[in-house]
């Protein structure tokens, strides 16, 4: 019998990532989808504590939640869909890559079931500046990367970040790379209008450290990066402390 794969995003439940995710799925597992009823790009791992969350059913097997995407996998996980063996975040429309994980809600639901010792996938599609997505042709890609990662043990406490490229034509499937998440900062630039501001940063134009995932992905390949969630700091002897008298 197929195994259950907990679908969800941050681009909201009628988002077509979202369905592209779906498909590539088919005949793979039994997907079980619980996203946001709204998008919530850029908002990190928010998750609601202090209000009801409402629970919307939209189909059999497609619940809309009226919460972030780490509420969804929460619910999904401990309510919804407990008996679901992975779980998966995407496609967003807009890479995550590099700093990006900090920020991204896609990344926060990978993020949440890997913190629950639940393996998990969150996958993104890089924008071209001023070419649409063909939804049809990230599924498949997609499809490609899930029977290879799945295929593969994830360490406990980490998830997998994928990017899709976007080429300028149809051509062969791109190359699978796995590679390290790059550090460096995002552009900043603000346009200041009167006492507000707005991002202008250049997403396009950022920083690419060699084999780094953003360089991969902007050069035309899938990028894979594994994220560890909890990061420990090794010191590298006793530390002594004074007890707070030092002037």
């Amino acid at each position: 019998m197929p195994s259950t794969w907990l679908l969800t995003n941050d681009d909201g439940i009628e988002a077509p990532g979202l369905a592209a995710l779906r498909d590539a799925c088919d005949g793979l597992a039994d997907a079980r989808i619980v996203a946001p009823e709204g998008a919530w790009s850029s908002r990190g791992h928010a998750v609601t504590t202090d209000a009801p969350i409402a629970i919307r059913p939209v189909a059999a097997d497609r619940l809309a939640v009226q919460g972030t995407p780490a509420d969804c996998v929460r619910l999904g996980l401990h309510h919804l869909a407990p008996d679901a063996a992975w779980v998966l975040s995407g496609i967003n429309a807009g890479g995550n890559l590099g700093a990006d994980l900090h920020h991204s809600g896609t990344a926060a639901a990978a993020r949440e079931a890997a913190l629950h010792d639940r393996a998990a996938i969150a996958i993104s599609h890089y924008i071209a500046r001023g070419r649409p997505i063909d939804w049809e042709r990230a599924a498949s890609w997609a499809r490609i990367v899930l029977r290879q990662l799945m295929a593969r043990p994830v360490p406990s406490g980490a998830f997998w970040n994928v990017n899709l490229p976007h080429p300028a034509s149809e051509g062969p499937t791109p190359e699978i790379v796995v590679c390290a998440v790059d550090p460096s900062p995002l552009p900043l630039r603000f346009d200041v209008e009167g006492h507000h501001v707005r991002y202008r940063g250049d997403y396009q134009g950022r920083s690419r450290r060699s084999g780094s995932d953003i360089d991969v992905c902007f050069g035309g390949a899938i990028s894979v990066s594994l994220v560890p969630v909890v990061h420990v700091w090794h010191p590298p002897g006793p530390l002594a402390f004074d007890g707070g008298n030092a002037p």
